[in-house]
């Protein structure tokens, strides 16, 4: 095996049975040519126990009680955090632009769910977060998106959210300003497509003569479902009246006067569509 074995005096007779193991247990798999990597990394896990041998170990985690509270260990050992924002993006962008509007026509309303696994420290989920906002997907329908990993150690690096340059290296231009705020030495997600609650597009009432023309979109809902969705709207937006070009009402999006602080007015672009279509310049 490896030197580093070999100088930790540590018996390697059993690192199969161990890779076994650990594949049945977790899925990984090392296969013959990289059993002296595989071995390496949970060295130093053998020795913090205080045992000579791999079969110390397998033991331990086969058999003995305490095991089940190694496991996570073991995971952070053999975990590959190789991940950065915009990592796969073709892929990201297959399921932004082809599979998720597939998706929301099947589901008719209910929550899209995507699974981000194994997250690593999050820059895999928030790019797909991103790459929705973008599209403008977060207005259009009930997306949730969830991370995990098996390793404890990424969990806790992914829910800090703190990010330096090198997890940037391939984020296009301009994006780590619209979504991120630095915070000393890194960079921290805004709060909104970290939570996945990114702004929505809210009108509010003004004065004659001091608002805007806004494009809208008129959509057709059955009175039996309309409890139901005003339900689920979140403060500050709301539903009020809004007066067409023709002279006609409808319900639509109403925001607080309250949220108007900090917020961002789009009104010169005449509609969120218009909004959205401005972003294009800084997507990859």
């Amino acid at each position: 095996m490896g030197s580093q074995i070999d100088t930790l005096g540590l018996n390697n007779a059993a690192v199969p049975l161990l890779r076994d193991l650990v594949h049945h247990r977790t899925g990984l798999f090392f296969d013959d040519g990289r059993l002296d990597l595989f071995a390496e990394r949970l060295a130093a896990l053998v020795v913090e126990r205080g045992f000579a041998s791999f079969l110390d170990y397998y033991y331990l985690l086969k058999y003995d009680e305490s095991g089940t509270d190694e496991w996570p260990r073991v995971m952070d050992a053999l975990s590959v955090p190789e991940t950065y924002f915009w990592r796969e993006i073709d892929q990201v962008r297959a399921v932004v632009e082809t599979l998720v509007p597939a998706l929301v026509c099947v589901l008719r309303g209910a929550p899209l769910r995507i699974w981000s696994v194994p997250c690593a420290s999050g820059e895999e989920p928030l790019t797909i977060a991103m790459m929705l906002d973008m599209a403008g997907w977060f207005e259009r329908a009930p997306i949730e998106i969830h991370a995990s990993d098996a390793s404890p150690a990424q969990l806790a690096r992914a829910r800090a959210g703190r990010y330096r340059e090198r997890a940037f290296r391939a984020l296009p231009a301009g994006l780590r300003e619209r979504y991120f705020r630095q915070d000393g030495d890194a960079w921290v997600p805004d709060a909104a497509i970290a939570s996945q609650t990114p702004p929505k597009p809210g009108l509010l009432r003004v004065a004659d003569g001091q608002g805007a023309r806004i494009a809208l979109e008129i959509w057709d809902m059955p009175l039996s479902a309309y409890g139901s969705f005003v339900a689920l709207i979140p403060s500050p937006l709301g539903i009020g009246t809004l007066a067409l070009s023709d002279g006609s009402t409808v319900q639509g999006f109403v925001c607080e006067a309250q949220a108007l602080q900090g917020a961002q007015d789009i009104s010169h672009l005449g509609g969120w569509r218009a909004y959205i279509a401005s972003l294009a310049a800084i997507k990859a």
